[in-house]
C-alpha cells in the first residue's frame, strides 16, 4: 500500500462537521485514506513527501451533473442563443453522428478538465445511442475515466420516445425500451463497485419525461433498486417540460415522477428550476437530492433555482457544470463562483455565503450521490480526494484573508495540483500521464468531423448560420 505525505500546507480546509481549517497542516495517506490530519504529524517518513508550504488544500470538488459528449459540441453557433427545446433539437443533428472514440475523446477532455480545476469526483448521464452506432458508448467514458484516475458515477441514460411517438428527440437516437433495460443490467453487472472507496458507481438515467415512455420509467426504478444503486433523471428544468407534462401526461413533472417509481432518498434531480413549495417540501421529507447547474441554467435562460428554499426543507442540493454545450467549459471552480454570484444576485441578504456553497460542491454533492461516508470532506477515515492552490500566485494577492472563501471570492479557474484517492493527477496545473495538445488536438478534429458531417447531411452550415 503506497503513502503520501502533505507537509506545511498554508492551511487545510476541511470542510468537516466544524468547518475546520487548520493552519501549517499536514496530513497523512495511506492508499486512498487519510490516516492523520493536523499540525506536526509524527510521520517521518512515506513514499512520496510533498512539500505544501504556501498552498490551500480543500476537499476535492464533485459534480453531479454532466454530459460529456457534449464537450464536441460547444460554442456552436446555431446553438448559441437558443431556448432549451430549440437547443436540444439543434444538437441532435450532430450528436446522431457519435461514435465510440468520440465518447472516448470528449470524456477524456471533459474529466482531465474537471480535474484541472479541482474536481475529483464526477456523475456523467449518456443518453444517445444513435442507430447502427456501437450500443457500448457508455464503455468509452468509463475507460477514459480509468486513465484519468478521476473518481467516476455514470448513469446509463436512455431515450426511448422518439417523435414518431410524441417526444422530442428525432427517433435515430432512441432506443427500444428492452436493448435500453438489458444494456443497463450490463453496464451495473459490469462496472458498478459499492465499496466506501470504489472508484467507480454506476446509475440508472432515463433522460427526462418528454423522451421517455412511462412504461421505462416505471422499469427503470424497479431495475435500479432490484440492484441498489441511484437514479438520476432530468427535472423541472424549463416552463416547456412543465407545459408538456401538463398537456401530454395532464400532471406537473413531479407528480409524474411519483406515479412512475422516480421519488426517494435514491433519486437526484438535474437542475429542478420549477418545482413549487409544496414539491420542494415533499422532496425534502423524501430525502431526493438536486444538482444545480448555475452556468448552464444561465445560458439558455432557463431560470434560476429556489436554492433558499431548496435548502431550509431539507432538500440535498450538490454542484453541476452540466453538459459543455450548454456550459461552454467543465470547470467546477467557475461554476462554484457562478453559483455564489447568481444567488447573491438573486436572492441578496438571504444570498448564499462562501461558506454554504462550497460546502454544496463538497458535502452536499456527496449526499446527492450517496457518498457521503467516504468523500466530501478531509477527515480521518475519508478519501484523499482534495486539490491544492497556491497562494503565491498574482491573482490571491490581496486576498488572502480567507482562504476558505478564497475559490468563490477571487474566482479560481485551475487547481496547481489535485490528488484522487491518494494518487496526484494533476500536478503543476497539467494532467499527470497526458499529452494535453495532442489530447485537444484530436479532439477538435472530432468536433469538426460531427459538425461537418450534420452540416452535409441537413444543408445547414452550423458555423455560420447559412444553408449551404
Amino acid at each position: 500500500m503506497s503513502t503520501l505525505l502533505i507537509r506545511n500546507a498554508r492551511s487545510i480546509v476541511t470542510m468537516d462537521g466544524e468547518n475546520r481549517v487548520i493552519r501549517n497542516g499536514d496530513m497523512y495517506i495511506e492508499g486512498q485514506e487519510i490516516i492523520a490530519i493536523g499540525e506536526n504529524l509524527p510521520y517521518e517518513t512515506a513514499d512520496r513527501v510533498i512539500d505544501a508550504t504556501h498552498k490551500i488544500v480543500y476537499p476535492g470538488l464533485i459534480n453531479t451533473h454532466h454530459h460529456l459528449y457534449q464537450t464536441l459540441t460547444r460554442n456552436i453557433p446555431l446553438a448559441q442563443d437558443c431556448s432549451l427545446f430549440d437547443w436540444l433539437l439543434t444538437l441532435y443533428e450532430i450528436w446522431r453522428h457519435l461514435e465510440p472514440e468520440d465518447v472516448y475523446l470528449s470524456a477524456m477532455t471533459g474529466l482531465g478538465e474537471l480535474l484541472k480545476s479541482g474536481c475529483t469526483t464526477s456523475s456523467d448521464h449518456f443518453y444517445v445511442f444513435p442507430n447502427g452506432v456501437s450500443e457500448y458508448l457508455i464503455d468509452e467514458e468509463i475507460r477514459a475515466a480509468s486513465e484519468l484516475g478521476i473518481r467516476f458515477f455514470p448513469t446509463r441514460g436512455s431515450m426511448s420516445l422518439g417523435r414518431s411517438n410524441g417526444g422530442l428527440p428525432p427517433d435515430e437516437v432512441t432506443q427500444t425500451e428492452s436493448v435500453i433495460l438489458r444494456d443497463t443490467q450490463r453496464v451495473i453487472e459490469k462496472y458498478h463497485k459499492a465499496d466506501r472507496f470504489s472508484m467507480l458507481r454506476v446509475g440508472v438515467a432515463p433522460c427526462s419525461p418528454f423522451s421517455v415512455s412511462r412504461d421505462l420509467l416505471k422499469e427503470s426504478s424497479a431495475l435500479a433498486r432490484s440492484y441498489g444503486v441511484r437514479m438520476h433523471t432530468h427535472l423541472a428544468e424549463t416552463m416547456d417540460e412543465e407545459q408538456f407534462c401538463l398537456e401530454r401526461l395532464g400532471v406537473r413533472p413531479l407528480e409524474y415522477m411519483e406515479q412512475t417509481g422516480w421519488v426517494g432518498d435514491d433519486v437526484w434531480y438535474a437542475h429542478g428550476i420549477w418545482f413549487n413549495d409544496s414539491e420542494i417540501h415533499k422532496m425534502g421529507a423524501c430525502g431526493c437530492g438536486v444538482a444545480h447547474c448555475p452556468s448552464s441554467n444561465m445560458k439558455l435562460s432557463s431560470g434560476a433555482i429556489p436554492i433558499r428554499k431548496l435548502l431550509d426543507a431539507g432538500v440535498k442540493v450538490g454542484l453541476g457544470v452540466d453538459g459543455s454545450a450548454s456550459n461552454d467549459a467543465s470547470n467546477m471552480l467557475w461554476d462554484l463562483r457562478m453559483a455564489y454570484l447568481l444567488h447573491k444576485h438573486e436572492l441578496q441578504e438571504r444570498g448564499l455565503t462562501t461558506n454554504e456553497t462550497l460546502s454544496i460542491a463538497t458535502r452536499g454533492s456527496a449526499r446527492v450521490l450517496g457518498w457521503e461516508s467516504s468523500i466530501g470532506s478531509l477527515e480521518i477515515g475519508k478519501a484523499a480526494d482534495l486539490f491544492m492552490l497556491d497562494s503565491r500566485k498574482l491573482g490571491f494577492a490581496g486576498a488572502l484573508f480567507d482562504d476558505s472563501a478564497l475559490p468563490l471570492t477571487v474566482g479560481a479557474t485551475q487547481a496547481d495540483m489535485t490528488i484522487v484517492g491518494g494518487r496526484v493527477v494533476v500536478e503543476n496545473g497539467m494532467l499527470v500521464g497526458v499529452d494535453e495538445e495532442k489530447l485537444a488536438f484530436r479532439t477538435q478534429l472530432a468536433a469538426d468531423r460531427l459538425v461537418n458531417s450534420a452540416s452535409l447531411r441537413l444543408g445547414i452550415d452550423y458555423r455560420k448560420y447559412r444553408r449551404i
